[in-house]
């Protein structure tokens, strides 16, 4: 197989440079730019925010209105059969075909991919096995519950042996435990098996569980992309102190000296250092006040806050 002119296997997994599109006189995504190097990425945002857009323009279904966009370094809308072949789609409704059996919907979505039949009757048995259904392969889709439908979709998302997976919404309808498996698999796939992952879900606890960084989107543009570690950092110089001791006295220091208390706990306060104000003035209030500290660490924001701070709910 020979790369498209471009494509390159150092190349960002993902490459967006001004990119709009259109469906008539609406806008869906307006100057995207943005570059991902691989990994496990989060794309997340509102509903409307331009998600489902976006994978489809990266699956050369939606055409650009403007800007460029390369997927694995090949151009997007010039080479669509090579870009086809590198990546894996999970959609999230069912699109089986009535009458066949797990194994047959997965045998023919890698025919569809280009696959030779041999080749792709052994890699259906094969992602089946890894998906978990290869007691159940033989039955028909129809029959199957949530979780089991979940997992043939990841199946045929993967039975071509893509560089690149998109999963949409790949935990909807499932049981806790159902999430909690499909999630070790998309794990696995990241981690273990080297492939790129790029997964849109409004549960943020996937994402936080499963993705090293995120892309958030509103209202068709890119507002954010950042590591989950960094999204999740403090915004603020905020810290979380546990004391032995009279919380009313270190209170009063801790104000005293120029510190916020935001929340008090019975031994354990918040408290939000000011402009100019360092962390040693802590310890300086313990010492006023006669406390010991127990424990002083920076507060780290979950994911669903992080997201509220930067599509502006605060």
């Amino acid at each position: 197989m020979t790369d498209a002119p471009g494509a390159s296997s150092a190349a960002p997994v993902l490459e967006l440079d001004g990119v709009e599109v259109r469906y008539g006189k609406h806008s869906a995504l307006s100057d995207v730019s943005v570059s991902i190097q691989g990994g496990a990425v989060g794309l997340l945002g509102p509903n409307g925010a331009g998600k489902s857009s976006l994978i489809k323009t990266m699956l050369d279904l939606v055409p650009l209105h403007r800007g460029t966009a390369r997927v694995l370094g090949v151009p997007v809308g010039r080479h669509s059969a090579l870009l086809r072949r590198r990546i894996g789609y999970m959609q999230e409704r069912d699109a089986a075909f009535p009458g066949m059996t797990g194994f047959q919907a997965t045998w023919y979505a890698g025919r569809l991919s280009g696959m030779p039949d041999a080749d792709a009757r052994r890699r259906a048995h094969e992602v089946l096995l890894f998906a978990g259904m290869e007691e159940a392969r033989y039955r028909l889709v129809s029959t199957y519950s949530t979780g089991m439908r979940q997992r043939i979709k990841l199946a045929q998302a993967l039975v071509h042996d893509p560089d690149l997976l998109f999963l949409d919404e790949p935990t909807n309808g499932l049981d806790p435990q159902g999430r909690s498996e499909m999630l070790e698999l998309v794990r696995t796939l990241a981690v273990d098996k080297g492939i790129h992952v790029i997964l849109s879900s409004h549960l943020l606890r996937d994402v936080e569980e499963v993705c090293n960084s995120v892309v958030v989107l509103r209202g068709g543009r890119m507002v954010r992309h950042a590591s989950v570690e960094e999204l999740q950092a403090a915004t603020e110089d905020a810290y979380q102190v546990v004391i032995s001791g009279s919380m009313d006295d270190f209170r009063a220091a801790c104000q005293g000296l120029g510190l916020t208390v935001r929340e008090v706990k019975e031994t354990q306060l918040e408290l939000m250092l000011k402009p100019q104000v360092s962390v040693r003035t802590v310890f300086e209030a313990a010492l006023k006040s006669r406390a010991i500290i127990r424990r002083l660490a920076p507060v780290r924001v979950s994911l669903e806050d992080a997201l509220i701070d930067v599509l502006g709910g605060r």
